[in-house]
């Protein structure tokens, strides 16, 4: 029996003995403990149906099996990523060599499955989506491999390998960089297919490229190095806000919002769909933080601590472990009430939310 079927026939039983003893006791007692069990009432019903929405939300997430979704979606992922770099001439061997030795070096495949995810939300398919799925990767292997120089990070370990600029060194490291790049929207403009609205398609290259530019991936590295060592107290929430809303969370943002206009959506939808994205970019990277301090090389792909080691300034440092947690978890519930609007449909999305807060690398 729930609290409301308890409370109820306490309610009932309650008002009963209320009509038979009336005219034996003071009116305004008797009104007062009415009022008394009907707060108690409401009180009990707000909470059962509290439990119940949390109950259905646990067994909604508990039947869409992400793994399983994931694997779905990786094989055809990974082809298309293979097949989107292929040298031509023996000149363009070493390029195209060093460009797909990041770009198929493993990881995760978020920025795609977003995409994806999001266009077949509102009833596009994978084929509309798979070509700015494959974009987004290069754009975000660009910035892995930008990221690990010498001159920015410095890091010489990436998803378990040689960074690219210690296996090609950093001249080709920087060139493979920029070829993925410029890649991408040339990948997104001849390879979507011909059924989508050529303005959709426009919208698309519109929000990649802003998305590596001042305000968005470059503004907000830019920002972080500005940032670094500069001691404690010196370097706000704010301003670590501001960096990863643009190094981190933009690129999500357009995976999503990407999608969302390749399968279709509004513009009300479509900004459902940003707030969603800028919300689990931000929690991304907390998570980020939190693994960078509570987890092993070898467990992360790439070395850790490395943000201490660099006098960074990270979401721990201001807001303490437990605090940064809690701030995860935050910012992932709002991301998935921006999408309660759509049902079932967004269970992809609202589980790929729980998986940024929950993995280990």
């Amino acid at each position: 029996m729930t609290n409301l079927s308890r409370c109820a026939l306490l309610f009932l039983l309650s008002g009963t003995s209320t009509a038979f003893t009336l005219q034996s006791h003071h009116p305004t007692f008797q009104t007062n403990k009415l009022q008394q069990r009907q707060e108690l009432f409401l009180s009990a019903v707000k909470e059962d149906k509290e439990t119940v929405k949390e109950e259905k939300e646990e067994k909604k997430s508990k039947s869409f099996d992400l793994n399983t979704y994931l694997l779905s979606k990786k094989e055809t992922i990974e082809t298309a990523l293979e097949a989107s770099v292929q040298s031509k001439v023996p000149q363009t061997n070493k390029i195209c060599e060093s460009m797909l030795y990041s770009l198929m070096a493993g990881g995760k495949r978020i920025r795609p499955v977003l995409c994806i995810a999001a266009c077949e939300m509102f009833g596009g398919s994978e084929a509309d989506a798979m070509p700015t799925a494959v974009a987004l990767e290069m754009i975000h292997t660009m910035s892995l491999i930008h990221d690990d120089l010498p001159s920015m990070d410095n890091d010489d370990l990436r998803r378990g390998k040689p960074t690219n600029h210690i296996k090609y060194g950093d001249d080709v490291a920087i060139l493979a960089g920029d070829a993925l790049l410029s890649t991408s929207f040339e990948h997104v403009a001849e390879n979507t297919p011909k059924t989508i609205d050529p303005l959709r398609i426009l919208d698309v290259v519109v929000r990649l490229g802003k998305s590596v530019g001042p305000v968005g991936l470059a503004g907000g590295q830019v920002m972080d190095l500005e940032c670094e060592g500069r001691g404690e107290g010196a370097v706000t929430l704010e301003d670590l806000t501001w960096i990863h809303t643009h190094k981190t969370a933009t690129l999500l943002q357009v995976a999503v919002a990407s999608g969302a206009v390749l399968g279709g959506a509004t513009k009300e939808e479509v900004e459902s769909c940003e707030k969603f994205a800028l919300n689990i970019g931000l929690a991304f990277q907390v998570a980020d933080d939190i693994l960078d301090v509570t987890a092993s090389t070898e467990e992360l792909g790439k070395t850790a601590a490395k943000d201490l080691d660099a006098d960074k300034t990270t979401f721990p440092k201001l807001l303490g472990l437990e605090e940064s947690k809690i701030e995860a978890k935050r910012l992932v519930d709002e991301a998935k009430d921006s999408l309660s609007q759509y049902g079932d449909r967004a269970a992809p999305l609202l589980a790929i939310a729980d998986y940024i807060i929950q993995r280990t690398n």
